[in-house]
């Protein structure tokens, strides 16, 4: 989803489709699912990272394991 998701020409207009493989097609609903959350959540304002720390820690906790293999 990350991978795609401000690329608007293949996720809006359908552009594209002929560089995909079917794990890349399948993964474009994600993508729809995310945009209306993404499309209008820019600001002028620099975030207050002290402040949101806390949240993303808490979620990175909770979602991945303390290694990563890369």
């Amino acid at each position: 989803m990350i991978r795609y998701h401000s690329f608007y020409p293949a996720h809006r207009e359908g552009e594209y489709q002929h560089l995909m493989n079917e794990q890349d097609k399948a993964m474009f609903k994600w993508v729809r699912d995310f945009n209306p959350y993404d499309l209008y959540t820019k600001s002028h304002q620099k975030p207050d990272v002290a402040k949101l720390r806390p949240f993303y820690q808490e979620l990175i906790a909770e979602y991945f394991p303390d290694k990563l293999s890369w």
